[in-house]
Formats: structure tokens, C-alpha cells, sequence
């Protein structure tokens, strides 16, 4: 128990995290089990609550993309039913807004360059970023008013 509270006292983590640190200390299925019940048990350990915070979090420092949260969550190994709840979070309007904060971004980097590569490079980048066409299109179009002035 005190190697898990160790490890969860550095950063909130999933309980596929915490049971992989756990083997990884060499304990035994039984002990692991019972030390993930326990950590549930006390509300120290909740992959939805993290998958939660760990979108709102994202959110508020740097606008990313859906695609780019669930790969994120993923890698953390959070439950499926935990990341597509924290997602839920995320509308077609936050990822529209949040497609052309990062498109606003490059197009500053971008704006010495001819008004077609700008836009092929602002795409690329957007796409890169997990945004979806539909988003990414939007996103460009929007700026054009901007260009013009």
C-alpha cells in the first residue's frame, strides 16, 4: 500500500498505471488486487475522475483535439468507458474553437509565406494535431477575413 501511495503522491494515475508499478515492485496478483480495492475504496484512485481532470486540464493549457485526448488517455491505459465519458466533455464547438486557436497560432508563423502554402501548411499542421477535416476547413476559412486586411 505505501509504494502506491508513493507513486499517486507525484501525479494522479489510472489503475492499470498503478497495478503495472506494482508488478513492476514485484508484488504478487493478490496483494496488487487488493491494494487497487482499497485505493478505489478511499476515492484516491478513479479512472473516470482522472480521465476528467486529465481533459480539463489539457483544455485549459493548450487547445488540442478529441483525437489527440484519446490517444493521450490511451497511452495512460484509463478504461474505455472512463476516456469516452471524459470526452464527452469535449463538443463540436470546443473543437471547432480550439482548431482555430492552434490554425490562428501557425498562420502568425506561416503569414511570409504565399496564401496557398500558408493554407497547405495550416492544414498539415491541424491534421497533425488530430483535428478532422471538417474542423480543419472551418478553422482555415476563418482566417481568410484576416488576410485580406
Amino acid at each position: 500500500m505505501d509504494a502506491a501511495l508513493r507513486y499517486l503522491t507525484n501525479a494522479p494515475r489510472t489503475v492499470r498505471e498503478v497495478e503495472r508499478r506494482l508488478d513492476d515492485l514485484e508484488f504478487g496478483e493478490v496483494e496488487t488486487a487488493a491494494v487497487v480495492e482499497r485505493l478505489e475504496e478511499l476515492g484516491l484512485l478513479n479512472d473516470e475522475s482522472y480521465c476528467r481532470e486529465f481533459v480539463s486540464s489539457r483544455l485549459r493549457t493548450k487547445p488540442v483535439s478529441r483525437r489527440h485526448l484519446y490517444e493521450q488517455l490511451r497511452n495512460h491505459e484509463a478504461q474505455e468507458t472512463a476516456i469516452e465519458a471524459a470526452l464527452a466533455q469535449v463538443d463540436d464547438e470546443t473543437e471547432f474553437q480550439n482548431a482555430c486557436l492552434v490554425a490562428e497560432k501557425y498562420a502568425r508563423q506561416f503569414e511570409a509565406l504565399s496564401p496557398e502554402e500558408r493554407e497547405n501548411r495550416l492544414t498539415k499542421r491541424l491534421l497533425g494535431r488530430g483535428f478532422d477535416y471538417d474542423h480543419t476547413r472551418r478553422a482555415i476559412e476563418s482566417l481568410k477575413p484576416e488576410d485580406g486586411e
